[in-house]
């Protein structure tokens, strides 16, 4: 103790010194495990970056910055996307609501069958009797399927969209509409007015592809203005498929059966009835009442003038598959 009291100030002065030096090593020992973790990243950081310069395409290098084209193209996808929008424009529904009431939806669905069936008396187009437009099973429903009103509003617009695009082409005659089963009440309602089960809505990450089936009888130039109508439209319209063939039942003037006799019971060469003979015709040789007849010359036809028919176009059965194209709402 004699010893500490005369080097007190040595004595305190390696206290501290232990203590620096303590402070010293706890410091080094931190800074050196920091040290260790910063080099892992680095070294993580510098795989990385060699896998991403060997990808294709890669980020580039001084000479080629493909980080920047990448930003130019995203821009100009961004501009393409906004001049195609306008063909894409969404389809109104009816009503056109995002909380439909049956009360709406009912009200709605009349209105929207009998206007439908005015623009079609007006355009002169055929419909069948006492037609609804694939809605049957809900034209007097007092009450409708949870869940069912807006899909249902969706394919009520869509297809009044539809047929206003037939109607202005001014097709002769719609045959049939049929669309997807969106609803339980779809069960109850005729096949006809249906797709297979295999036609289906499908969702990509764009857009929504609802599918329809269109039967009508026209011409081909009906038939080339509903095309144009739907080519031209402000919506969506994809025309997937295309069904054309002769209307049966449709046939032109048969000059070699010009009553319209059926095959085999029709006026057989030689058998055909002939002024003042009673159904037999002479033929070369032949005896008509105990005498021989000659053939007379046949006078050739005489042409009553005007326009020489080049085509005789016949009545068209066209069924057409489409998909209406739904954007899916942007984030």
């Amino acid at each position: 103790m004699s010893w500490i009291k005369r080097n007190l100030y040595f004595v305190a002065g390696a206290v501290v010194a232990v203590v620096l030096l303590g402070l010293a090593g706890f410091y080094f020992y931190s800074k050196w495990s920091l040290d260790k973790e910063r080099l892992a990243s680095l070294e993580e950081a510098y795989s990385d970056w060699e896998r991403i310069s060997n990808l294709n395409p890669n980020p580039g290098n001084e000479k080629v910055d493909n980080i920047k084209l990448a930003r130019e193209y995203r821009q100009q996808v961004r501009k393409e996307i906004a001049r195609v929008q306008k063909y894409f424009e969404p389809v109104p529904n009816i009503p056109n609501s995002t909380n439909v009431t049956k009360e709406e939806f009912a009200s709605a669905l009349r209105r929207t069958i009998d206007q439908l069936q005015k623009d079609a008396s007006l355009g002169g187009v055929t419909l069948p009797p006492r037609y609804d437009f694939s809605f049957q099973a809900q034209r007097n429903l007092p009450n409708f399927a949870p869940g069912s009103l807006q899909p249902l509003s969706h394919q009520l617009g869509d297809i009044r969209m539809i047929c206003g695009i037939l109607f202005q082409a001014k097709v002769n005659s719609l045959d049939a509409i049929r669309r997807e089963r969106v609803s339980v009440d779809d069960q109850n309602g005729p096949q006809t007015d249906y797709l297979d089960p295999s036609h289906i809505s499908v969702t990509n990450e764009l857009a929504v592809l609802v599918p329809y089936e269109v039967v009508f009888q026209s011409f081909s130039a009906e038939l080339a203005g509903a095309l144009a109508g739907f080519a031209s439209s402000p919506h969506g319209v994809i025309v997937k498929s295309v069904n054309v063939e002769p209307l049966s039942g449709a046939g032109g003037f048969d000059p070699n059966n010009p009553y319209g006799a059926a095959p085999g019971y029709g006026a057989a060469p030689g058998y055909g009835a002939a002024p003042g003979y009673g159904g037999y015709q002479t033929q070369p040789g032949a005896y008509v009442d105990g005498r021989v007849t000659t053939p007379q010359p046949q006078p050739a036809p005489v042409s009553r003038g005007g326009l020489q028919t080049i085509l005789d176009e016949k009545p068209l059965k066209v069924t057409l598959i489409l998909n209406v194209v739904r954007l899916l709402p942007r984030n």
